[in-house]
């Protein structure tokens, strides 16, 4: 095991062999190193005024992401490249992002720029030439309460104009830094301790299956976009931790003809770009997930593993037949998804499993798909409830169906006699009824602050109902194929 915490700060290698093992990299940027251009505003991943670029050597390349440090832990970022507003700026010069924010005039108190600005670096690192729509959905996790986003907007399209990446410092250096961080990878398991507890990193499956083993109380962290709440929200004290971060064996996407398979700590971006190209609803569900810093961070294994009723992939994947592949040290079970949640934050996991991968079928050409995704903000917001709804049609018959629902019960749960009202029978409006009437026998939703169970049942019901009206627009047949054609 190594000991010895290792990243670069800008151009400052950093080893740490003691650290608070839930130390979050914002206190640690705020506190010990005085940078405090890095801002903290709500301490949960919301207001974005924390953001910073991270790079990691992804398939020995190096990619910079958008996350936001105040949940995540500074432990988990070994052989890492960490960049702040302070890095930006060289001695005279101001970073290409920052001088555009101030020829635009799109900053005011100030207190939220920093952020901005760490964001589109990250989009400018990474894509030319973005929309307006995409620059707005990079800009949905960053909060700006004085300038408006118009100014904020015009200084990022501004860049694309001038196009001055050869000046860009961080791009110059790029060849360099991943030099360094190929440099300090290696296959051992992290090892750090503090009085409060003891964090855990390997580098591996078969280490990270075997600590597990021997820890099995031991809390995994993925992405930290929830558990980071655990420490700075609920004060929790988590020990020991083991980190699933260094497992390059968990990141991996394999696809075939019939479908995907995604490692546990494959990003919800990832997941976002593979799975959205499927169908439209698909994608449209995925860029409401969170912000981009939380997509960046958060895993599809640990929004899946985290077992929350509200959470919005499990009854999109429950309703494309999607499978879980679980282990415990050498042993390694595959189970339908829809089986794993079984009470409320209880699912059929013993104490040393873990999620390995998911396997998620593709559409076929006799398949249709609705998603809906219902909440009380368009960005940045948990569902009051979410709803998919799968057929396979024969003809115009359904001669299968999986309707899954979030927010509708203690677990993302399906609506068998809904579905069992759709099955053997013609697509149409009034069978859609039917089955929306039957919604009312497989749930009994709560009331709670997103929404009351009367608005629930109502809306769920209605969700189903449109998706009749949708797909009926053009005879059944011809809607199928095209959209089988569209998904390939």
């Amino acid at each position: 095991m190594r000991s010895i915490l290792r990243f670069y700060l800008g151009d400052t290698l950093h080893e740490i062999d003691r650290c608070g093992h839930t130390q979050t990299l914002l206190d640690w940027l705020r506190l010990k190193q005085r940078q405090c251009g890095t801002k903290e505003g709500c301490n949960e991943g919301d207001c974005g005024a924390c953001t910073v670029v991270v790079g990691r050597l992804e398939a020995g390349k190096l990619v910079y992401r958008a996350i936001n440090s105040c949940i995540v832990f500074l432990a988990t970022l070994d052989g890492c490249h960490i960049l702040t507003v302070e890095n930006l700026k060289t001695a005279d010069t101001l970073h290409p992002v920052q001088q555009a924010m101030v020829n635009l005039h799109a900053t005011q108190c100030g207190f939220c720029t920093p952020g901005i600005v760490m964001s589109l670096l990250a989009l400018w690192l990474n894509e030319n030439h973005p929309t307006v729509a995409r620059i707005e959905d990079v800009l949905a996790g960053n909060l700006c309460r004085c300038t408006g986003y118009r100014p904020i907007v015009d200084a990022a399209l501004s860049l694309y104009r001038d196009d001055d990446r050869e000046s860009d410092p961080v791009l110059i250096n790029a060849s360099a830094i991943a030099g360094k961080l190929a440099a300090m990878q290696d296959q051992q398991t992290l090892h750090l301790s503090d009085p409060e507890g003891v964090f855990f990193a390997p580098a591996n499956l078969d280490d990270l299956a075997s600590l597990y083993s021997s820890h099995p109380e031991a809390t995994l962290v993925a992405g930290s976009t929830d558990v980071g709440l655990w420490v700075t929200k609920g004060m929790q004290r988590l020990n020991p931790i083991i980190s699933l971060v260094r497992v390059e064996d968990l990141k991996s996407v394999h696809e075939t003809e019939a479908g995907f398979t995604f490692g546990a700590m494959v990003s919800l971006n990832t997941v976002y770009e593979r799975l959205g190209a499927m169908h439209p609803h698909i994608r449209e569900l995925l860029r409401r997930f969170g912000s981009e810093q939380v997509r960046n961070s958060g895993t599809i294994g640990g929004n899946i593993a985290n077992g929350s009723p509200i959470g919005d992939l499990p009854p999109l994947l429950i309703a494309l037949g999607a499978s879980l592949t679980l282990r415990s040290g050498q042993t390694s079970r595959t189970i339908p998804l829809e089986t794993f949640f079984i009470n409320y934050k209880v699912q059929d996991r013993a104490p040393s499993e873990f999620v390995e991968c998911i396997t998620v079928p593709k559409l076929g050409t006799d398949e249709i798909l609705n998603v809906s995704k219902i909440s009380k903000r368009f960005d940045e917001d948990i569902s009051a409830l979410c709803g998919a709804f799968w057929l396979k049609m024969s003809g115009s018959t359904v001669s299968a169906a999986r309707i899954a629902f979030g927010g509708m019960a203690a677990t993302p749960k399906r609506a068998q006699l809904a579905e069992q009202e759709l099955v053997g029978h013609i697509w149409s409006t009034e069978v859609a009824d039917r089955a929306a009437r039957a919604l009312a026998t497989d749930f009994a939703p709560l009331t709670d602050l997103r929404a009351t169970k009367d608005y629930r049942s109502a809306v769920a019901g209605n969700l189903l109902r449109r998706f009749a009206v949708e797909t009926l627009e053009v005879h059944v047949p011809t809607r199928v194929n095209q959209v089988g054609a569209h998904n390939g």
